[in-house]
């Protein structure tokens, strides 16, 4: 969990930030966006259905590692920013999305989406932070989770 979350996620970002520290500015200064992926469960663990101890800690990592990334880079004008979603129908997601008990679960976690969400509900975010609209956002993990975050069951 952790080679295949946390390092390919850092050797990913030290490559972009050497290209981005290697090109000129553009307005303002501004060289790139890096924006990391990580889960809701990194700060909104979900028992008993879920046993990812190791899934959440990679994740809680991502959002450390982007932070100090961010703090450390802002001055050469590149952005480091994470987004956290809550469980997407995805490949990865199909043993949850097939069971029934999870399902309900994830009605009342997830009350926007009423289920699992769908992969489209995140590219809002996703465009707005890799965007210029979002110059001035950096260090930032946006969770977009349906509501997961404010409890439930």
């Amino acid at each position: 969990m952790i080679a295949g979350n946390l390092r390919s996620m850092f050797l990913v970002s030290r490559a972009a930030v050497r290209q981005m520290r290697g090109q000129a500015p553009g307005p303002a200064g501004r060289r790139g966006a890096i924006l990391n992926m990580s889960s809701v469960l990194a700060e909104h663990p979900s028992a008993p259905l879920f046993s990812t101890h190791a899934y959440a800690a990679s994740k809680g990592a991502i959002n450390s590692f982007s932070r100090a990334v961010a703090a450390h880079y802002a001055a050469d004008g590149i952005r480091v920013n994470v987004i956290a979603p809550a469980l997407v129908a995805t490949p990865m997601s199909e043993r949850a999305q097939s069971d029934p008990q999870i399902l309900d679960y994830l009605r009342a976690r997830q009350p926007l989406a009423g289920g699992p969400m769908a992969s489209d509900d995140l590219v809002g975010t996703i465009l707005y932070l890799l965007s210029d609209e979002a110059r001035m956002v950096t260090g930032q993990v946006v969770s977009v989770d349906g509501g997961w975050s404010l409890g439930g069951p």
